[in-house]
């Protein structure tokens, strides 16, 4: 596992370094020249990971997980974090982004350069689980308060990663077919702009024993498209 604190998991790394400089008739501030700096998108991500709109409504209470860069071309779109990703902070850091990223054919270091990719999910926040034990859908107020002020600061996106039904819904709108199964059988009708997939989530194990046509032709197309644009 790539610890949090290391590389581009520091975000207080990200941050100029700058000194203090007093003189006798002034003083200044000097900061880094190899200091990276501060973007539009880089403020509002600040803005969402400060996000409270429905903190009465979280059981773990806010914690914002996305990623994101100006300058990446694939976008990854999932439900929410699970507790796992909520407890690390990283998205995708369970088994799911285990066989996300073999799906893939990308390596964690790949999978987290946000330059390249953006990892922003349905619902920045772990929403609880239901009566059944099941994940509750993603809060509503994620997408509705910030996506689309988000997307419009990912200029260079030109691939979208749909896994699972939340989504696709958003991103397809009426498009979309009346399962997912059949949403993702008929991936060429929005590829190459989306690819629509199943949540890669352990309890859709039998779900592509039962539909070995998904790992057939639609990995393959995701790799070929992955590949092209890293």
């Amino acid at each position: 596992m790539i610890a949090a604190t290391r590389g581009r998991f520091n975000e207080s790394a990200r941050r100029p370094r700058c000194s203090h400089l007093r003189f006798a008739s002034h003083s200044h501030t000097v900061c880094s020249v190899n200091a990276r700096i501060q973007t539009p998108l880089d403020a509002l991500l600040r803005d969402v990971r400060a996000c409270r709109l429905c903190e009465a409504e979280l059981p773990l209470g806010p914690k914002p997980v996305l990623r994101a860069s100006a300058t990446a071309r694939i976008l990854i779109v999932g439900q929410a974090p699970g507790t796992r990703v909520h407890e690390t902070g990283i998205p995708w850091n369970d088994p799911s982004g285990d066989r996300l990223r073999m799906w893939m054919n990308v390596d964690r270091n790949t999978f987290y350069d946000e330059t390249r990719i953006a990892i922003i999910p349905m619902g920045y926040c772990y929403p609880g689980r239901n009566t059944r034990g099941g994940d509750l859908p993603p809060r509503p107020e994620c997408a509705r308060h910030w996506l689309p002020r988000l997307l419009a600061l990912l200029p260079k996106i030109e691939f979208t990663i749909l896994a699972g039904q939340y989504a696709q819904r958003h991103y397809l709108g009426d498009r979309i077919k009346n399962s997912l199964r059949e949403t993702v059988y008929n991936w060429r009708e929005y590829h190459p702009r989306y690819l629509p997939i199943p949540h890669p989530s352990p309890r859709n194990t039998n779900w592509l024993k039962n539909n070995p046509w998904f790992e057939k032709d639609v990995i393959p197309a995701l790799r070929k498209r992955v590949k092209k644009l890293l």
